[in-house]
C-alpha cells in the first residue's frame, strides 16, 4: 500500500483510507446506506489492515456514539497499525439526535475524553472540528484542541468543511495537518480557494464521499431501488430529474475503466489520487468486497489521455445537498 503524509509533520497514512460512518449510520439517520452486519463491520476493518490500509475515520455523531465503539473493538490489540482519526462538534440531545453545532472549548474537552474512553485508546492521531459554530471564534474552538496535543491526548488536528479564510485564522493558532471535505470527481468546488490554501499551508485534504455516496461506482440504478430508509433518496443528485442527467459521468468512467479493465470506482478514486499528492481519499464501505477493491486503485495509472478525457467532465446536475444541510457548510 502506498502511503502520504498528513500535514507537514503528521504521520504517513495509506494514500487510501477507510471511512467507517456507514458501518452504524449517521446520529439523525441510523439507517442511511441500508442494514448493517456489525460482524461484516469488523472483518471489513481487520481486512484493511490486512491490505495495508491504516488510516481510519470515524466521528462522534456516527452512531451516534456507536460508531467509536465499534472502531475501538476492531482494532482492539493493533492499535499500533492503524492512524485514528476522529470528529466532534455537533450537540446532540438525550435522543440522539442532532440539535445544532458546539465549538465550544468545554464541549471540546468533554467530547475528546469521551471518544478516547469509547475508542479504548490513549490518543488519537487526527482530532477534527467537524463543522464550525458560527457562535464560537475558531480561534478559541482550536486553541482548545491545541491544548489536547500539549497535553498528549492528540497528535495533531483537523477541520471539516471549513472556508479557505477560516482555515488561515485557525493556522495562526496551531498547525492544521487536515482538512476534510466532501471531493470527487462530481464534486470538485474546493479547488477553486481550498485547495489552494491547503496547499501554501502545507494541510492535507481528506476527500470524504469520493464516490459519490455509491454513483460514481455505477451500482445504483435509481433511488428508487434504495431501502426506504436510505439517505440517498433524499440526495438531490439522485433525484428523478438528476440521476438520468449525470449518467454522462458514469459513461466517462465507463470509457476509461474499459480501458485499463478495471472498475469505475477505481477509476473515479484513481483520478482523485491523481490531482495532487496532498489528496488522501477515504471511500466509505461496510464491505470487505468493495474495501478490496477500493484499496487496489492505489495501483491504477491514468495516462494523460485518460485524465484529459476525464477533467473535461466537469458538470454534474444537482445540489451537493439539501439547502438545511449546506446551511452547516463553513464558506
Amino acid at each position: 500500500m502506498k502511503t502520504r503524509a498528513l500535514g507537514r509533520d503528521g504521520p504517513r497514512v495509506s494514500a487510501i483510507g477507510l471511512g467507517t460512518m456507514g458501518m452504524t449510520g449517521f446520529a439523525n439517520a441510523p439507517g442511511m446506506y441500508g442494514p448493517v452486519d456489525q460482524d461484516e463491520a469488523v472483518a471489513t476493518i481487520h481486512r484493511a489492515l490486512e491490505l495495508g490500509v491504516n488510516f481510519f475515520d470515524t466521528a462522534e455523531v456516527y452512531g451516534p456514539y456507536r460508531n467509536e465503539q465499534l472502531v475501538g473493538r476492531a482494532l482492539r490489540g493493533r492499535r499500533e497499525q492503524a492512524v485514528l482519526a476522529t470528529k466532534f462538534g455537533f450537540r446532540i440531545d438525550a435522543a440522539g439526535k442532532i440539535a445544532g453545532m458546539d465549538g465550544r472549548p468545554e464541549n471540546a474537552r468533554r467530547a475528546l475524553d469521551e471518544s478516547l474512553q469509547r475508542l479504548g485508546v490513549d490518543h488519537i492521531d487526527l482530532w477534527y472540528l467537524h463543522r464550525l459554530d458560527p457562535a464560537v471564534p475558531i480561534e478559541e474552538t482550536v486553541g482548545a484542541m491545541a491544548d489536547a496535543v500539549a497535553a498528549g491526548k492528540v497528535r495533531c488536528l483537523g477541520l471539516s468543511e471549513i472556508s479557505a479564510g477560516t482555515l488561515r485564522r485557525a493556522c495562526d493558532i496551531h498547525p492544521i495537518a487536515a482538512l476534510q471535505s466532501e471531493y470527487s470527481f462530481w464534486e470538485r468546488n474546493l479547488e477553486h480557494e481550498l485547495a489552494p490554501a491547503c496547499a501554501e499551508l502545507g494541510v492535507t485534504i481528506v476527500a470524504y464521499c469520493p464516490l459519490g455516496r455509491g454513483f460514481l461506482g455505477g451500482n445504483v440504478a435509481s433511488a428508487d431501488a434504495l431501502p426506504e430508509t436510505d439517505y440517498r433518496r433524499l440526495d438531490p443528485r439522485y433525484s428523478p430529474d438528476n440521476h438520468p442527467r449525470n449518467q454522462v459521468i458514469l459513461d466517462t468512467l465507463e470509457t476509461v475503466a474499459k480501458r485499463h479493465a478495471i472498475s469505475k470506482a477505481q477509476v473515479a478514486l484513481a483520478w482523485l489520487l491523481h490531482r495532487d499528492e496532498g489528496v488522501v481519499p477515504i471511500p466509505g464501505t461496510k464491505r470487505r468486497t468493495y474495501l478490496e477493491e477500493n484499496a487496489a486503485a492505489v495501483d491504477v495509472d491514468l495516462d494523460a489521455d485518460d485524465l484529459e478525457l476525464l477533467n473535461r467532465c466537469d458538470t454534474v446536475s444537482g445540489a451537493r445537498y439539501s439547502d438545511a444541510a449546506m446551511a452547516s457548510i463553513d464558506r
